[in-house]
């Protein structure tokens, strides 16, 4: 998926500076209306721009002196809209916005048909091509705000109208990205779509073609005007847009190009590029070039490699730097146009750090915040979609996680109760997510492709959706992906997909030998697909766990355990691990260690090579009690070093530190949950 910003050329606004310094000193023309008061209007706004603070009380001023005349209104809207960051705020601003345009047309919309008359007359009505050029574009941007396709689509028809032989209104590229941007959608929602996603992405591209034949058309008078390269800079553009149309029709090569052509004028967006090379399977490559545009400057829109970085970093095991970066962006941005998917992005963070409850309350910030979708293609149905799909993932753990700590939890009242409570949340959240999915027309490009530079949701998280509903259809689908789908690097993925839902479908035999048919073949990215590996050797773990080859058992949880840590505790796999105990020994630490005990953990006094060794060491200070927990995988690799929990009661330290010997972070002070009902 894809910044999809709004792509402004710095070059068009040098050009249309230079043309002003052209233009007759003085001379300021008046259509109608009281001419005495536009002069003072005119001279007075000579000193404030219209985003200025001084700008909101100096529009009512013009107002006051010609309320007929659109100046005082374009300075209303267009300061509105410059400080607008939420739903209303950009509403508020269009009123004002649409009557600067209707007062504008009326009194100068013979003058701007007629600006490429001749190149003085368009140096003299320059000033007034500059206000519709700033009207248009903060009208344009409200609409799309605010999901007003069709006022978008009949904005671009009014300035078509005006039959400017250069386009920087983005006419052209505008409408292809009003297609593109509201591809699910039909004719009924929006008379201007087609009835088809490839209905509409066709109208995309096409806007794009004659967006390139209108600059060629016009190539020989527009160089004599603005210089010559104005008609390449005029492409580039135009090529950001087909970059990213081939990029979700999975044309690789042609979305390849254009970024190239891009990189070679100086105009590609790496944020863009680097979600293409995520969908393609290149992840090394995705990181180097979001961190490329991760402190590039974005006015109140979502900066999108804040969203799928951290996702890049889950990938990779890199939980608590995607935990980071999250709350990094959020404590930097507030409320604002992004809270809400970076919310999303910190509870992912979380989810696969195994805080589940830090999980939870980010999720929940995101689904109580309004989100606005800025300047990119994503929506709010995917918003929505994205939220109930990790609550279902995030159900599915709390399950595994009352397991986990009560190893006797089938004889455990409460533990029953709260497990059969999850079991029907869980049953209500796949509910709300399968009607998304099933109302989605998108659900293969987004859901079932894996990766998708469109897509908000992780292959992981999708395995979670997928996993209870008919095993055969998607065993039969993913073997078609391997057939049909193109990205050599992303096989090893449709292949896991493959042997996961043969095992679902109880063909654990078949499974077993595609696994390890992957683990002899599968070349893997070895820093960034650990969630893959990890992925892997939990298959293989429970495909030999009652196999009688212990010591092949023994191996995979190991792997898996050096691959990713936080997977275990939720997987259903008991771990055996080497426990030592070190420091303050009295009725606390007691007490916490019985708790600890009591997980679902297979307890061994010794390492045959195979079993991580444990250390938890207590100090005392005052009425504080200290944990410090060091765990070394099998092959005596540090999986979690100097890890710190500090409390003054026992009561549920021990489940905590049963957690975090497998790579769970946490607050430093630990405070047990509240009791339901408290």
């Amino acid at each position: 998926m894809v910044s999809k910003a709004k792509y402004r050329s710095k070059k068009m606004w040098q050009a249309m500076l230079l043309l002003l310094l052209f233009q007759c000193a003085g001379i300021v023309s008046f259509a109608q209306g009281n001419q005495a008061a536009r002069y003072e209007i005119e001279a007075k706004r000579m000193g404030v721009k219209p985003t200025d603070k001084d700008a909101l009380p100096r529009s009512r001023e013009f107002i006051r002196l010609d309320s007929t005349y659109y100046v005082g209104w374009m300075y209303e809207g267009i300061y509105k809209y410059d400080r607008s960051a939420d739903y209303l705020g950009y509403k508020n601003a269009i009123p004002a916005l649409e009557k600067a345009l209707r007062l504008m047309d009326k009194d100068y919309g013979n003058t701007l048909k007629n600006m490429y008359s001749s190149i003085m007359f368009f140096a003299q009505n320059v000033p007034r091509y500059q206000d519709l050029f700033s009207i248009c574009g903060a009208l344009q941007a409200c609409y799309d705000n605010i999901e007003m396709p069709d006022s978008v689509m009949a904005l671009l028809d009014k300035i078509d109208k005006y039959r400017f032989r250069k386009d920087f209104f983005g006419v052209y590229y505008h409408r292809a990205w009003t297609y593109h941007r509201n591809r699910f959608y039909t004719s009924e929602e929006h008379p201007f779509l087609g009835n088809s996603i490839e209905a509409n992405e066709k109208k995309a591209f096409d806007w794009c073609y004659k967006g390139l034949g209108f600059v060629d058309r016009n190539r020989e008078l527009n160089e004599q005007w603005f210089g010559p390269g104005q008609a390449q800079r005029d492409k580039q553009i135009i090529y950001h847009y087909l970059a990213l149309l081939h990029c979700y029709n999975k044309n690789y090569d042609s979305s390849e190009y254009y970024y190239e052509r891009l990189r070679e004028g100086g105009g590609i967006s790496y944020n863009n590029y680097a979600n293409m090379q995520h969908e393609v399977g290149k992840f090394e490559n995705a990181i180097e070039y979001f961190t490329i545009d991760l402190n590039k400057s974005y006015l109140r829109m979502l900066r999108e490699p804040y969203y799928y970085l951290p996702e890049l970093h889950v990938y990779g095991g890199r939980t608590k730097e995607a935990i980071k970066m999250n709350q990094q962006i959020i404590a930097s941005v507030g409320s604002t146009p992004g809270f809400g998917w970076y919310n999303i992005s910190l509870a992912r963070g979380y989810m696969y750090d195994g805080q589940l409850d830090s999980c939870e309350e980010a999720l929940n910030k995101a689904a109580n915040f309004k989100e606005l979708h800025i300047g990119t293609t994503l929506t709010q149905s995917q918003y929505d979609f994205t939220i109930n799909l990790l609550k279902v993932q995030l159900i599915d753990r709390k399950i595994a996680r009352v397991k986990f700590l009560n190893k006797n939890w089938w004889y455990s009242p409460s533990a029953l109760y709260d497990i059969a409570s999850l079991k029907v949340a869980k049953l209500m959240a796949e509910y709300v997510v399968v009607n998304e999915l099933a109302f989605n027309p998108e659900r293969n490009r987004l859901v079932y492709d894996l990766f998708c530079s469109e897509a908000t949701t992780s292959f992981d998280e999708a395995w979670y959706l997928l996993k209870d509903f008919s095993p055969k259809y998607f065993k039969e689908k993913y073997e078609t992906y391997q057939q049909k789908d193109t990205r050599e690097n992303l096989q090893r993925y449709f292949q896991l997909f493959t042997a996961k839902f043969k095992w679902e479908a109880g063909n654990k035999s078949a499974a077993r030998e595609d696994l390890d048919r992957i683990l002899n073949t599968a070349v893997t990215d070895t820093a960034n697909e650990k969630l893959f590996t990890g992925r892997l050797f939990e298959g293989l773990s429970k495909a030999y766990e009652k196999d009688g080859r212990q010591s092949t058992y023994g191996l995979y949880r190991s792997r898996l355990f050096e691959s990713y840590p936080q997977l275990i505790p939720f997987s259903g796999i008991k771990m055996q691990v080497m426990l030592n105990t070190a420091g303050v020994d009295d009725e606390i630490t007691k007490q916490v260690i019985e708790e600890l005990k009591d997980a679902n953990i297979e307890w061994v006094n010794a390492n045959d090579g195979y079993v991580p060794v444990a250390t938890v060491t207590f100090n005392k200070r005052g009425n504080k009690y200290e944990a410090l927990i060091n765990v070394r995988s099998g092959t005596n690799k540090p999986v979690v070093a100097g890890e710190r929990i500090i409390f003054s009661k026992p009561a549920k330290v021990g489940g905590e530190i049963a957690l975090r010997l497998f790579g769970k972070g946490g607050a430093l002070v630990f405070e047990p949950p509240a009791e339901k009902g408290s």
